[in-house]
């Protein structure tokens, strides 16, 4: 139930023999999208390829072959943490959305964060200035901003990072803003807000537990948290990468407005038709048992049940302003929390999930 953006699963090494799968060589018109087969890179590819833009996905398996067939995409497989991968994979490109991003894990050695989220960052854009490239738009995570004390939080709200995957988040916003204007390129930082909706699954267990009646808030639940619809956000990247004046700049995309977790709970609540009667837990007997599951777990490379950052969920609050969003790119969220919980459910529900 990370409020974090989604993310491309990234884990060992592809295998040699399945290192590099690319297309012919063609004329220089394509966007690249990594992180494509993630939930919201699908929502991205497709709203691109419906604009008219041409598109290059980069992912790791065959599996979304079709969904991106249908979009005309040119499909690439590889590691993007292999040069050769991201060299090629620039090669003739004119702009670069990328969203490939570890999944939150407790198992993963800290290692393979700063590989995906800084070193291959870094490698990527090297690739897309030595290639021509015009545009790139780098997706971090408002999680760089950690706990939020003084909301709602700007752009300029102190970085906080606290946990392996925010630092390294943050120290790739870093990197990635380094390269605007080196030969040309245009770099602009994007940070989603908690996004949702229907074909997302890091949710899915909140709104599950709610639907069937299970659910027990950890804590108090007057804890601030800031729901962006899947398609607002897709919206607010292509206008990120878009605007004449976002090159340079950071921008934070979030739903109109934020909410406490008990309000969040009750709207999903009513959404789904049923009533909130569970009484809450305690945070700090949670939290204790999931730094114990970690400790068990990770030594193993065993992903634990549970881990702290899901359940930081409950405590830190996540709240922010979307103005400069709004001024700059002229960004405007469509879906309210109520509507959007409505879509996700009978998304959820078609899928037999709930």
């Amino acid at each position: 139930m990370s409020g974090d953006n989604d993310s491309c699963p990234i884990n060992t090494p592809l295998p040699a023999d399945k290192a590099l799968e690319r297309a012919p060589r063609g004329p220089a018109e394509r966007v690249v999208v990594t992180g494509a087969s993630g939930f919201v890179g699908k929502r991205l590819c497709r709203a691109l390829y419906e604009r008219g833009y041409k598109l290059r996905v980069l992912v790791r398996s065959s599996r979304d072959d079709r969904y991106f067939e249908s979009l005309e995409a040119q499909i690439y497989k590889g590691d993007i943490r292999d040069p050769e991968v991201v060299d090629w994979l620039m090669d003739n490109a004119i702009g670069l959305f990328n969203l490939a991003s570890i999944v939150t894990s407790a198992a993963l050695p800290d290692s393979d964060f700063w590989d995906v989220h800084v070193h291959a960052t870094r490698a990527l854009l090297e690739a897309a200035s030595r290639h021509g490239a015009k545009r790139a738009l780098h997706c971090s995570t408002t999680g760089v901003l950690g706990n939020i004390k003084n909301h709602p939080a700007t752009e300029d709200y102190p970085v906080n990072a606290e946990d392996i995957y925010q630092v390294t988040k943050a120290e790739g916003e870093s990197v990635a803003l380094g390269f605007n204007g080196n030969e040309g390129l245009e770099v602009t930082v994007a940070r989603p807000a908690m996004v949702y909706g229907p074909g997302d699954r890091r949710m899915l267990k909140l709104f599950k537990f709610i639907a069937d009646g299970s659910f027990r808030m950890i804590g108090d639940g007057e804890t601030l948290a800031h729901p962006v619809y899947v398609d607002d956000l897709v919206e607010g990247l292509i206008a990120a990468y878009e605007s004449p004046r976002s090159p340079g700049g950071v921008y934070i995309i979030g739903g109109e407005k934020y909410l406490t977790l008990n309000e969040w709970a009750r709207t999903i609540a009513a959404e789904a038709g049923v009533k909130l009667e569970k009484a809450p837990v305690p945070y700090w007997p949670v939290w204790l048992a999931a730094a114990v599951c970690e400790a068990v777990c990770r030594p193993f490379g065993i992903e634990p049940p549970l881990f702290r950052r899901r359940v930081e969920f409950f405590a830190k609050n996540r709240a922010f302003s979307i103005e400069r969003a709004k001024k700059e790119l002229g960004y405007s969220p469509k879906v309210d929390v109520r509507e959007g919980a409505r879509r996700t459910i009978e998304w959820y529900r078609e899928e037999g999930w709930i």
